[in-house]
């Protein structure tokens, strides 16, 4: 969970919360549900809540890298 701006981690963290991707990514929580619904960033489930892997966050600084090339 975010404290005072920062990312609480720990070690081998595999899953993230919309706040700690926001943190992770500089990205507003509103910006990150609207890619999340977009489908260029995916999420999983995990009981009712919404959290996206670790491996989906480089995916999609990838696509971002990506996108940035080609314009």
């Amino acid at each position: 969970m975010p404290t005072a701006g920062k990312v609480v981690r720990y070690p081998g963290q595999a899953l993230y919360d919309v706040d700690e991707t926001g943190v992770v990514l500089r990205l507003s929580r509103r910006y990150l549900y609207q890619e999340i619904r977009a489908g260029r960033l995916r999420t999983v489930k995990a009981g009712r809540a919404r959290r996206i892997p670790a491996d989906a966050i480089a995916e999609y600084v990838k696509l971002l890298e990506k996108e940035a090339q080609a314009a």
